[in-house]
């Protein structure tokens, strides 16, 4: 047998159709059956791991991967261990990897072994702020076994966007003169940052609020850096005429900048400057022919991988932000056993999914990717991602969907516009989870007879 066939044989379980057990099917099928297992096959080879007695492939020596796994972690982690208790936790976290080959794979890196030994012998303390400091010599190592630790409870929970922002607005003060550097540290750190620490919490991502922060803070440094360069002025001697310069002479997103003028006026530090809320000049939308075509694509198309053609058709049927569809839980859909049917819940009740987007849901639970990390099947995400108890990132599947070319914040204004053709925009609101607000300003836009729908009091 060739490399490839010999693997998939030893890594192929199921249920025998000659004995009828459920256990390693290396046999090839018979005439009425898939493959077999080895007796009924002929096959005289055991292939039982000599220590754990698991059937499958040898990795090392007579036994399997994860016992081979388990060796090279004993000799690495319990040579010298500070403290045997979590030495040994951690050893059991990494082995409960549903693939333990990728584990073996990962702990090859010369920078993960130094990392691990790190914190076995204690030079390394097991927290986040230990892991913190291997963030410049081993970063992605660092990141994917802080996932594991807070996965398995080895670790509080921290949420993996504050602290990556944390650590990128040291980075972008340091290059600054201090004339840019002390407002803009100023600004992040106790606008920004402050506020985004007291709403990070285990059920809630700070990925949306951490990246309007960035632009905000990126726009204040382009700002305060060229009213430094240009006419030597720090934030607090800047004059109205200097902002509204800058506005006039570059692209709409210097608007961004107003919240920085925000803070300084009510920490005393610049009380002259005024800037007016920016309204964007058009809607984005894309014809509904169009978007029932994109919706036709992802049901029954082969254009992408079943996880990003629900991920659009969440997108494209019910006006989902990708931020929010990347955050989903398996917890959301609901399936009826008695009559089969399908539930979501985006909003405050559940709502029906009809088919074939139901069957495809369907689907797509029962074989999510990125379940062989050490987090093993417990993901409750229903997109989980590469690293333990972490979901996908929304700009993946943001890239994804772009790729095929779809246009995304038309997509999602014209799916919320077909909805608010036919339903009144506050049960709209409740099934979709978008405030009141939103849904009758949609409403508006669209020039729908629901947004002046005399049976509900419009928020004001």
């Amino acid at each position: 047998m060739c490399g490839p066939c010999f693997t998939v044989a030893t890594r192929t379980h199921g249920t025998c159709p000659d004995c009828g057990h459920h256990r390693l099917l290396p046999g090839p099928p018979a005439q009425d059956g898939g493959p077999r297992c080895a007796p009924c096959a002929g096959i005289l080879h055991n292939f039982h791991c000599a220590r754990c007695n698991h059937e499958g492939e040898f990795y090392r020596r007579g036994i399997c991967a994860r016992c081979a796994l388990r060796d090279d972690l004993t000799a690495l982690l319990l040579t010298n261990p500070a403290d045997r208790t979590p030495a040994n936790r951690l050893v059991d976290v990494l082995c409960q990897a549903d693939r333990p080959e990728s584990i073996i794979t990962w702990k090859r890196s010369a920078k993960v072994q130094a990392l691990l030994t790190a914190v076995s012998s204690g030079q390394t303390p097991l927290s986040h702020e230990g892991l913190d400091s291997h963030r410049d010599t081993a970063g992605r190592a660092a990141d994917h076994l802080r996932a594991l630790l807070v996965h398995h409870g080895l670790l509080p929970h921290q949420d993996p966007y504050l602290s990556r922002f944390e650590a990128w607005i040291d980075v972008k003060l340091r290059p600054m003169p201090a004339e840019v550097a002390k407002p803009v540290e100023h600004f992040a750190k106790w606008h920004h940052l402050r506020r985004i620490r007291a709403m990070a919490t285990p059920g809630k991502t700070a990925q949306g609020p951490v990246h309007s922060a960035k632009q905000e803070i990126t726009e204040t440094i382009k700002f305060l850096d060229w009213l430094w360069q240009t006419h030597h002025r720090t934030a607090a001697t800047c004059t109205q005429q200097d902002v509204d310069t800058w506005l006039t002479t570059g692209p709409t997103t210097r608007k961004a900048i107003r919240t920085f003028f925000i803070f300084a006026k009510k920490t005393g530090t610049n009380l002259r400057v005024e800037i007016g809320h920016y309204a964007a000049k058009g809607r984005p939308a894309i014809p509904q022919e169009q978007r029932l075509a994109w919706l036709k694509e992802l049901l029954t198309g082969t254009s992408e991988s079943l996880p990003y053609r629900v991920a659009g058709t969440l997108l494209l049927l019910y006006a989902q932000p990708l931020v929010r569809v990347a955050a989903l839980r398996t917890d959301a859909v609901n399936i009826n056993d008695t009559t089969g049917t399908i539930t979501i819940s985006l909003g405050t009740h559940p709502v029906p999914v009809p088919q074939p987007f139901a069957e495809l849901l369907s689907h797509h639970l029962r074989n999510r990717p990125n379940l062989r990390t050490a987090s093993g099947t417990e993901s409750h995400w229903l997109f989980p991602g590469s690293r333990a108890g972490q979901h996908l990132h929304p700009n993946t599947i943001m890239l994804r969907l772009r790729g095929l070319g779809i246009e995304l914040l038309g997509s999602r204004n014209t799916a919320l516009d077909e909805h608010l053709s036919v339903t009144p925009p506050p049960l709209v609101a409740d099934a979709l989870g978008y405030s009141y607000q939103v849904t009758f300003l949609h409403a508006d836009a669209a020039g729908d007879a629901w947004s002046r729908y005399v049976g509900q009091t419009r928020p004001k």
